[in-house]
């Protein structure tokens, strides 16, 4: 099944929650969370893709580069490619067509497996959804990162500990979290962190400790003094707070002030390798999707989610092979333009 197929599927299965637009830039679904849009006037959605968009690639063809290295180490495991499956929970609120917390959990962990890349699982209110996401993981021999939500340690302990049996590569809290009044309300004691409360769940845990949520050069050096092996550079998609920055104006402070002493990812806006190659030349060692990934898991699950990374994979090699970078590590400034 292409692509074309898939998203012809996922138009009829998630009719009332996402439009497919043909740009997904957030313009139509702004305000519709739960939903697929961005919070209030969906301005953080917004400028994602715009601070992507104003990004150019420059075209270098006087070069001997046939077939670029894609491969990224990441926390001790080596990908086929820089791109993971971002975190998507909240399937009866955000999805209320068809599915369960497993389907999605499920579809980027596989999935990403598949492709010869990693899935992350959310977390979230309904309690089924961490137990759904581990589960997805220990299908895949540990081959996953779970997501928890920015609880109290004592909160946590029981999730880190389910983490570490499962034998997961890596486990996130997504800090940006801090700020769902849904979850306070339902009783969850979710917000924010201090840099001591950081360090002792990053001792608490022997897995490596990625902090996805960050924005600010200054969070970033808090975070790397707490001891995290890693940060994602994101607004949480534009979800949490309005009128943010781009997560791609941000990158290049963030990834300077770390100076390479931890892993930097990024998500937010991101719809084709190409974008991809540009998220890597602003600083980052890879990039999380997520919207297109939910369209493709809801057009044809695991699979879908597989041939949609494909693509993203194969467009990144082409991007590789015009700009003429051999690995990943020759991506650099000099292959970006700003608008």
């Amino acid at each position: 099944m292409n692509l074309k197929e898939i998203r012809e599927i996922a138009r009829q299965r998630m009719e009332g929650s996402c439009r497919l637009c043909r740009v997904c830039n957030g313009v139509v679904c702004a305000g519709e969370t739960p939903g697929m849009g961005g919070v209030g006037s969906g301005a953080g959605f917004q400028n994602n893709v715009a601070a992507l968009q104003r990004i150019r690639l420059n075209m270098r063809t006087l070069h001997d580069v046939m077939e670029p290295d894609l491969r990224v180490e990441l926390f001790g495991l080596q990908l086929d490619f820089p791109v993971l499956a971002a975190p998507v929970a909240g399937m009866g609120l955000n999805f209320p067509a068809v599915g369960t917390e497993e389907d999605l959990a499920r579809w980027a962990v596989v999935g990403a497996k598949m492709a010869g890349t990693l899935g992350m699982s959310g977390d979230g209110p309904d309690p089924t959804t961490f137990p759904s996401g581990l589960r997805a993981i220990q299908h895949v021999h540990g081959h996953g990162i779970p997501v928890v939500k920015p609880l109290p340690l004592q909160d946590l302990q029981p999730k880190i500990e389910q983490a570490e049996q499962a034998g997961c590569v890596a486990l996130a809290m997504d800090i940006d979290a801090a700020g769902i009044l849904m979850m306070r309300r339902a009783g969850y004691r979710v917000g924010p962190k201090t840099k001591a409360e950081i360090a002792d769940i990053v001792a608490s845990t022997k897995l490596p400790f990625i902090l996805k949520g960050i924005m600010t050069a200054d969070d970033a050096e808090k975070a790397v003094e707490a001891g995290v092996a890693g940060i994602v550079v994101s607004n949480h998609g534009g979800r949490i707070l309005d009128h943010t920055p781009g997560t791609a104006e941000v990158l290049g402070e963030i990834a300077a002030a770390v100076q390479g002493r931890i892993t930097v990812l990024m998500d937010g806006g991101i719809r084709s390798g190409f974008d991809v190659m540009k998220v890597l030349a602003l600083g980052a060692d890879a990039v999380l999707v997520g919207r297109p990934l939910t369209v493709a898991g809801f057009g044809n699950g695991e699979q879908g989610v597989c041939t949609q990374l494909l693509q993203f994979r194969d467009e990144l090699e082409r991007a590789m092979v015009l700009t003429g970078c051999r690995t990943l590590a020759d991506v650099g400034p000099h292959v970006i333009r700003q608008a």
